[in-house]
């Protein structure tokens, strides 16, 4: 290929021209291959990047592996393959997929993220994250160094910090600890540190799991179930971004809906911190955040997250068991599962807490619908203002106090901000808003609360007990973790035994006692990082990648700086996306980058489905029925390899040999033929609906599977694939290919002037793909090539100045058909490096304007009329027009109405 001897897509830093990076989300690389659907994004985003390049600018659109993770994992302890080897074939599986479709790659530039080379810089940025702490006067991560030296000279006095608790000792405290104390009190605010949690425990696959990889209490990766545990874990403190990340959003360019999602995962909300006391148990108190402090009157129950530590200390000898079972229910379920439960459930401790400002004892609860990983794990309950804690006091026969008198509101339900304090002591009277302040202003003063602003996320947990990932840059001296020196990276990943989990949250790691026990007593850390870590900095690495010295070296940093471009799917909103966010701030705090935002502009591609089809088999016969017939028998359905299905019409003899227990099947047919069922739903092996691009490829070639896949719809939208609808697009693209070819195939292009009709034809196409190109509107983009050719072969046109100009146009679609013809109409360079066609207005201008000709009021004639003509003049053109003569001829002429460039209308009488 010409591309590939001529290094066309291969990208240097040059002051010469303005950059521009173009990124995909680069995939994990599975053993399936792509589907029609995985090409979507990479397809606009390598139009985007072609048209950037045309249009002058000097493009970076590379493609590399995300190649550490559960599924290459999991197929290793199934078959003993190692991971690497798997991963290798399916990455050139994926190369030989992505080069057959055109994709503009600098392939100079490739990596995969299982790499020693690419994670030794993985492990080294998390070398940084432990090495620092988080600034909140100074809003920024700075070097744990600096936080030694406040701690050595004032102790935590005026200390200002994101920290796991609020820690006070002074200067001399501090200097008397030894290193261990010390090592344990650093970890508490290292932005990178461990410490014990409750996690999600996926026993099956051996692994903690993130919040965004449980759905429904199952793992996302195999379905298998999740429960809480409790283990010393690594943690990255993405919660002292919280409100950076909610103010970056925006400075970006992101679909709202997007942003809409990371908003929710922050969730910040602002009220205050109350302490209620324990009752009989002294020193003890309960610390809650709410944001309607100003009900604190009608709180009339506490409930704990039935994971509080508080719990077990509170509890009564009589209420014991009950609290022990429900404790037990409650590790099996979800965060999500909690949260959306419709039924109440819960448990009384026996114990009881002092109201801040009465003094009245109020019963204390465990409920799942409380988390301990929100808030403080605990809330006041006030049943008039929340549903669930109306739906708790219900279940349990708990008082509602009315505290809010809301009747002044029409409309207005218990969650809204709105109305007058009633039965609230010195809150009575005062409306919602002016009642939250002095509510947090009488808990100030008594000592009993403060304000609060709260955020719902949580630290990212960043240990997996799994074999394929990024072992950590951490040895053990008595169970303190120490950092590897730079110059002991990579800590290449060993070869172990076996890919299984080693047992008791062990990862596969732990069974390499020779690598685990180093000399002077040291051990390595044996879990690995999370598949986010290596994607977490991965387009930064594009910008440098063969660089050993460093992560990105500082001039190429500084030259592309961040990605112009993003394009990928909105299910990584709370993963990636969060993550990259959050690392991409680190390294900016810390002076290594230059930009605060990784990602300047970002376009989710919708998903392709696939049609699936179904037979119809009578239950307990190896009988199938056609679908028309299937409502007067028992049926299950079952999916079918689509490939033997034409037109919804069952290929009977094929469908036997398919299985072998489908050899013997008899049919029930309708009018001899067997009609399967259909369904528009995700691509997946499993549907047997996935549909292989090679195959697309091989019959009708890559640019029409690229302009296919756009003409589908909006790019952003999910659509289903239907193979039939891509012959519109095939003959779009033999009729093109005419234009330059006579009658008998043979290449004909005249020279000379072209028309003006021509030149309209090619400049509001030029236009129109250039305004939409810059929009993602790729659909439209096809739609008005589609229009353009037709218009050019109406002409007859084959001047070599239009189709030089369309050629050039059509390149960032069609890269093939387009290099081809380009060299043949004689042009120097490649087609690639041709200027996007300038488009000139003055082309759309026309001497004549058609109009249509209505008698009284249907359409009856189209009639071209100079754009400059009066109404006088045209009255008497249209009104001599035999159509028109036919139609009003012998009839009085009641109206002659002339609207200018638009339409012409002659009303006769009846």
């Amino acid at each position: 290929m010409l591309w590939e001897e001529k290094k066309a897509y291969k990208v240097v830093e040059t002051d010469s021209k303005e950059k521009f990076y173009v990124l995909a989300m680069f995939p994990y690389p599975s053993g399936a291959g792509l589907h029609v659907g995985h090409p979507l994004g990479y397809i606009g985003a390598d139009i985007y990047a072609r048209f950037k390049r045309q249009k002058g600018f000097n493009v970076l659109h590379p493609m590399g592996f995300d190649a550490f993770g559960l599924p290459a994992e999991q197929y290793a302890i199934e078959t003993g393959q190692h991971p690497a080897i798997t991963t290798e074939k399916n990455i050139a599986t994926y190369k030989k997929q992505l080069d057959k479709i055109g994709f503009s790659y600098d392939w100079s530039r490739e990596f995969k993220t299982c790499d020693p080379s690419y994670y030794k810089w993985t492990q080294w940025i998390f070398t940084k994250l432990h090495k620092s702490w988080y600034d909140k006067d100074q809003d920024k991560a700075r070097p744990i160094e600096d936080l030694i030296s406040h701690l050595e000279a004032k102790g935590t006095e005026k200390l200002n910090a994101e920290g796991s608790s609020d820690l006070e000792f002074s200067a001399e405290d501090w200097n008397s600890m030894d290193r261990d104390s010390k090592e344990r009190t650093l970890l508490n605010y290292r932005m990178a540190y461990q410490a014990n949690s409750e996690v999600n425990w996926c026993e099956e696959l051996g692994t903690v799991l993130a919040n965004d990889e449980v759905k429904d209490g199952l793992s996302e990766r195999g379905g298998f179930p999740v429960v809480k545990m409790n283990m010393r874990q690594w943690f990255l403190r993405i919660t002292a971004y919280a409100e950076r990340l909610l103010s970056g959003l925006d400075t970006i360019d992101w679909p709202e809906s997007l942003k809409e999602q990371q908003r929710n995962w922050i969730g910040k909300s602002e009220g205050a911190e109350i302490d209620f006391e324990v009752a009989e148990h002294e020193g003890k108190s309960i610390k809650v955040f709410t944001t309607r402090p100003d009900t604190i009157f009608g709180a009339s129950f506490m409930v704990l997250a039935p994971e509080h530590e508080l719990v077990d200390q509170i509890t009564t000898r009589e209420q014991k068991r009950a609290i022990e079972d429900y404790k037990k229910y409650v590790q099996s379920r979800s965060d999500i599962d909690r949260q959306s439960e419709k039924i109440v459930t819960g448990a009384f401790t026996g114990a009881y807490c002092k109201h801040p400002f009465s003094g009245e004892n109020i019963p204390i609860f465990i409920a799942e619908y409380v988390l301990a990983g929100y808030g403080t794990g605990a809330i006041m309950a006030v049943p008039q203002g929340d549903e669930r804690d109306f739906a708790f006091a219900e279940k349990f026969k708990l008082p509602v106090p009315t505290v809010v008198d809301q009747s002044k509101y029409a409309g207005a339900d218990r969650g809204d901000k709105v109305g007058v304090l009633v039965n609230s002591d010195f809150l009575d009277g005062l409306e919602v808003p002016a009642a939250i302040q002095t509510a947090i202003e009488h808990l100030e003063k008594i000592g009993l609360g403060k304000k609060k602003i709260n955020y719902k996320l949580r630290d990212a947990g960043f240990s997996r007990q799994r074999y394929w990932g990024e072992p950590f840059p951490i040895v053990y001296d008595q169970n303190i973790p120490e950092l590897l020196p730079d110059s002991d990276l990579p800590v290449d990943l060993p070869e172990v035994s076996s890919y299984k989990p080693a047992g008791d949250g062990k990862s596969p790691l732990a069974t390499n006692t020779e690598w685990v026990n180093l000399p002077g007593g040291l051990t390595r850390e044996t879990d690995t990082m999370p598949g986010y870590a290596g994607s977490s900095w991965y387009f930064l690495r594009f910008m440098d990648p063969q660089n050993s010295e460093a992560f990105v070296g500082a001039d190429k940093e500084d030259y592309w700086r961040s990605v112009d471009m993003y394009v990928g799917g909105s299910e990584h909103a709370v993963g990636h996306l969060m993550y990259s966010r959050m690392w991409q701030k680190v390294l900016h705090d810390l002076g290594y980058v230059h930009m605060d935002e990784p990602f300047k502009r970002l376009i989710n591609q919708g998903m392709i489905q696939g049609r699936s089809n179904f037979v119809y088999r009578v239950s307990g016969e190896n009988t199938f029925v056609s679908r028309g017939l299937k409502g007067a028998y028992k049926t299950t359905r079952l999916n079918v390899d689509i490939s033997l299905v034409k037109d919804d019409i069952l290929d009977v003899k094929a469908f036997k040999k398919w299985r072998e227990d489908f050899a013997d099947a008899d049919f029930i047919l309708e009018e001899g033929e067997y009609y399967c069922g259909y369904e528009v739903e995700k691509m997946s092996k499993s549907k047997y609906n996935v549909i292989n691009p090679d195959d697309i490829v091989d019959q009708y070639g890559a640019d029409c599977f690229r302009m296919y896949e756009m003409f589908l719809g909006p790019i952003e939208q999910s659509k289903p694939w239907d193979t039939q609808g891509i012959d519109g697009v095939s003959k779009f693209l033999q009729k093109l290919w005419r234009l330059f070819h006579n009658e008998n195939g043979e290449w004909e292009v005249s020279e000379g002037e072209p028309s003006a009709d021509e030149l309209r034809a090619l400049h509001q196409t030029i236009k129109k793909v250039g305004d939409d190109i810059e929009k993602f509107a790729f659909n439209t983009c096809v739609s008005q090539f589609m229009i353009c050719v037709n218009e050019l072969t109406k002409l007859k046109s084959n001047n070599s100045a239009i189709l030089k100009d369309l050629t050039a146009t059509l390149a960032p679609f069609a890269p093939f058909i387009s290099s081809e013809l380009w060299e043949k109409l004689g042009e120097e360079g490649m087609v690639l490096d041709a200027g996007f066609p300038e488009f000139n207005e003055d082309y759309l201008k026309s001497d004549t304007v058609e109009y249509p000709v209505s008698i009284n009021g249907k359409m009856r004639t189209k009639i071209k009329l100079a754009a400059d003509i009066s109404q006088h003049q045209a009255r008497e053109e249209v009104m001599s027009n035999e159509v028109v003569v036919k139609w009003t001829e012998g009839k009085e002429v009641k109206k002659f109405i002339f609207v200018p460039g638009r339409i012409v209308n002659v009303v006769v009488a009846g």
